[in-house]
């Protein structure tokens, strides 16, 4: 797998998030709409914390490119990191007057759950270029760029940065396409900024209808074929695309061999959301050690079933023993 993903070993760090910090409220009396929900519990939440916390569970040295808001859940979330033993030197604090983004979550059941955002003058999305050190950039393995951190400037550019600057470096360049409509002006926006930064990725993640916003019009047909999406995103350099289908499990392709198909692991499931995060999280852990990509993709879906069975998404990211014991108890090993 290290010849797919050229990792440089010797470097320090060995990934680096950027983009989304904020805020996870979700409802302590599940089963029931938000509008009867009296209470939540706070948590770190934003895709790409929560793929770092993921990583750093499992043994990775990480860092963190962004911005959090003057107040107490600035202070919360870099406190947290700090107990992860993620990397916070970049992790700037934004005195513009910005807000940290909340996440109120409705678990009314197993499957049906629902997100309601807060992002109004998100500290976040002030991150901006001056923020991106270039040695930071040099000293690490890879990034990991989420497309929410494109919907905005001047993180947008920010963004752009960190991309010139991982590829003058040889650093390998995960991007999660981590859709939030709510985040964006218009679908268009969403084509031209993910698809900018997608045609520079060597690692492409995202559900169906996620790449179906930034490929072109290859066909009429409604229903895109996920082989043809791989072939389009490896005629720009990708090394390895990934589609998830959430409970339907996942299937992986690189520009040589076949298709590498994963399912799901048992879980008692208490919502869906922070299954994806989980799963890139141990994805990248993965192909990191040089697993094949198949034992990566049975990480990822084990610590997917850990998570999903949480009331939380940040704090149930599991360590290696505990995925290993899943993957053990499931598959007889």
């Amino acid at each position: 797998m290290n010849a797919v993903l050229p990792f440089h070993s010797s470097r320090p760090i060995d990934l680096i998030g950027v983009g989304r910090l904020c805020i996870d409220l979700n409802a302590n009396e599940i089963h029931r709409p938000m509008e009867d929900t009296l209470s939540f519990t706070k948590y770190v939440g934003g895709s790409p914390a929560n793929i770092t916390i993921a990583a750093a569970r499992l043994g990775l040295k990480t860092g963190f490119i962004g911005r959090v808001s003057d107040d107490q859940f600035g202070r919360f979330i870099i406190r947290y990191l700090k107990k992860e033993q993620i990397d916070t030197s970049s992790v700037i604090t934004d005195r513009s007057g910005s807000v940290t983004g909340l996440a109120f979550t409705e678990i009314k059941s197993p499957t049906e759950c629902s997100i309601l955002m807060y992002r109004d003058n998100a500290a976040d999305l002030k991150l901006e270029p001056d923020d991106v050190r270039e040695e930071y950039i040099s000293n690490s393995k890879a990034v990991l760029i989420s497309g929410t951190a494109l919907a905005k400037s001047p993180s947008r550019e920010a963004v752009f940065k960190v991309l010139e600057l991982a590829r003058k470096h040889g650093t390998v360049v995960f991007f999660d396409i981590d859709y939030r409509p709510y985040s964006w002006a218009s679908k268009s926006e969403v084509y031209t900024y993910c698809r900018l930064v997608a045609m520079q990725s060597d690692v492409i993640l995202g559900g169906r209808e996620e790449l179906d916003l930034i490929e072109p019009e290859l066909s009429e047909s409604k229903d895109r074929d996920d082989i043809e999406t791989a072939k389009h995103w490896f005629t720009h350099g990708a090394k390895l695309v990934v589609v998830k289908y959430g409970s339907e499990g996942s299937i992986a392709f690189t520009p040589e061999g076949e298709p590498v198909r994963a399912g799901v692991f048992p879980a008692k499931v208490v919502k869906t959301f922070g299954a994806g995060d989980s799963f890139a999280g141990a994805l990248i852990y993965g192909l990191m050690q040089g697993f094949s990509l198949s034992s990566c993709l049975e990480l990822g879906s084990a610590s997917a079933s850990i998570v999903v069975s949480s009331h939380s998404c940040s704090d149930a990211m599991p360590v290696l023993q505990e995925v290993q014991s899943v993957i053990a108890q499931h598959l007889n090993r």
